[in-house]
């Protein structure tokens, strides 16, 4: 049943919104110069790796040495507000489309986290990852890596077609909201380098 919701939903999302896809292209090609959407490698269902799509919304400046300066400062003007929207997601229509994603899950991370989780962090990704899930209404980037975990494998452990229905129409609140967008100094989150080390930080 997810997968049928999923398919009809996205495909469907995917032709209404084209003239704003389109336009959001357009724009983001003309104001950075490259290619508007890009393709990441992130972590799906069963750890399989996949390419996620994203408007993309930093410029690609970098210091003295080649070395790209922090993401805050490469963040541009039309950046922030996609972010803010959530309108750099929506690319993601695709992933849904092509199966990698669901509409709602835990949020796809890097490969190289995968290294740094614990046994029961890596839960999260007994399913497949979203677009939105539990943690975008629950806080998103204002709650700890730590705090977003369990709210992963809880999703995880009471997932059912009504929990998804509770959290895409809480997603939509949070967008017009633009809650929890980023943590301070950062543009979005700062990088996991894995709990024990966080926990030592703190001592």
């Amino acid at each position: 049943m997810q997968r049928l919701f999923d398919l009809i939903v996205s495909g469907g999302a995917l032709i209404v919104l084209a003239p704003l896809l389109g336009a959001i292209a357009v724009v983001v090609r003309f104001t950075l110069g490259a290619a508007p959407v890009f393709m990441q490698p992130r972590v799906g269902m069963n750890e399989r790796i996949f390419p996620l799509y994203k408007f993309r919304t930093m410029t690609d400046v970098r210091d003295r040495t080649g070395k790209l300066l922090a993401d805050e400062q490469r963040l541009t003007t039309l950046g922030r507000f996609l972010r803010s929207t959530s309108l750099d997601e929506l690319p993601q229509l695709w992933n849904v489309l092509k199966g990698d994603m669901s509409l709602v899950g835990p949020r796809p991370l890097l490969p190289e986290y995968l290294p740094r989780y614990t046994a029961f962090q890596r839960r999260r990704h007994e399913v497949k990852p979203g677009i939105t899930g539990w943690v975008q209404v629950n806080g998103r980037n204002s709650l700890t890596w730590e705090q977003k975990f369990e709210l992963d494998v809880w999703y995880v452990d009471h997932w059912n077609v009504w929990l998804d229905a509770k959290i895409l129409w809480l997603t939509v609140l949070r967008v017009l909201r633009r809650d929890g967008i980023s943590q301070a100094g950062h543009a979005t989150m700062p990088e996991f380098v894995g709990s024990q080390a966080s926990e030592a930080g703190a001592k």
